[in-house]
């Protein structure tokens, strides 16, 4: 059973139809990067994850629970950090970590050492006793995302979690995410900030007028290609990879080629052994990886929604 399971989900305003027909899984610990340009449905969607909003139709379960079924238990389920978040300045770290931990259930001897746990992760455990109003901003953002984990929910959602956040938090960001899914956490996140999303997305949803482009997660940023030069041109070089079985082709010519291959590293090895064989030049073979950004624009020209 996935974690997460949308099937069919359409929302409505009352003057525009926000989510048409959106369906996809999530496993555990996968993250998905969720994409789009402003109004696609982002933020929407997110919500019916929540069970904030109720779909006009389809379903939404999220670790076998529905959403519409049993809302409550839902929240118990899931941990969802909104674009714009809310603190109570005047209680302390550890108040607040209660705080949302008691709200989800989580009471007695049990708060308390999820309360530790998460300030642990969250780095703020020597801030436990600091009001959160004296907190950075860094640190209030790591204090909002240990509200929605510390009561280690089976699914997290974020949206725009790095917003306003120095290179040094958004990396602290980014391994914390890392570490909760290698956890067993399904995560999805939303950001415009497509190079950070990229040090940690195993698989992207993109979104287009209120569609999922490509019916469900298609390949994230990672994607491996290899770019080979020659010493000397040699017009055998395209035919010759045509030959050696190499089926993704981007560009070649006689002074070189970009492909992609099936078989990781053992592939890559076994073509740059038939082309010295072959008595190809080779000056440079060089593993080339597809940034997130470039998969997203692909799949916005490509893709139909």
């Amino acid at each position: 059973m996935s974690m997460i399971e949308v099937e069919d989900v359409v929302y409505d305003y009352p003057t525009k139809r926000a989510l048409r027909g959106v369906r996809f899984t999530a496993e555990r610990g996968q993250v998905l990067a969720l994409v789009g340009p402003n109004g696609a449905g982002k933020t929407t969607l997110l919500r019916c994850l929540a069970a904030l909003d109720r779909p006009f139709s389809g379903t939404v379960r999220i670790d076998g629970v529905d959403t519409q079924d049993d809302p409550r238990r839902v929240h118990e389920k899931v941990g969802y950090l909104p674009d714009f978040y809310g603190l109570y300045d005047e209680l302390t770290v550890e108040q607040n970590l209660i705080y949302a931990a008691n709200a989800r259930r989580v009471t007695g001897a049990k708060a308390r050492e999820a309360v530790q746990r998460t300030a642990a992760h969250v780095g703020l455990e020597d801030r436990l006793k600091s009001r959160a109003s004296e907190l950075s901003r860094g640190l209030r953002q790591r204090l909002a995302i240990g509200q929605t984990i510390v009561h280690d929910p089976a699914a997290l959602l974020l949206d725009e979690p790095a917003a306003g956040l120095d290179p040094e938090a958004r990396r602290s960001l980014s391994d914390l995410i890392t570490g909760l899914a290698k956890g067993g956490m399904a995560i999805i996140v939303s950001s415009h900030i497509l190079s950070e999303l990229e040090d940690y997305s195993t698989a992207m949803l993109v979104m287009r007028d209120g569609a999922l482009i490509g019916d469900g997660p298609v390949a994230a940023g990672g994607a491996v290609r290899v770019r080979l030069s020659l010493a000397r041109p040699d017009g055998r070089l395209p035919t010759a990879l045509a030959a050696l079985g190499v089926r993704q082709i981007e560009s070649a010519d006689d002074a070189g080629a970009l492909v992609s291959l099936d078989g990781g590293a053992e592939a890559n090895a076994a073509l740059l052994r038939a082309l010295v064989v072959d008595n190809f030049l080779v000056a440079s073979f060089a593993e080339e990886r597809v940034s997130l950004e470039d998969a997203y624009l692909a799949a916005q020209q490509g893709g139909r929604a």
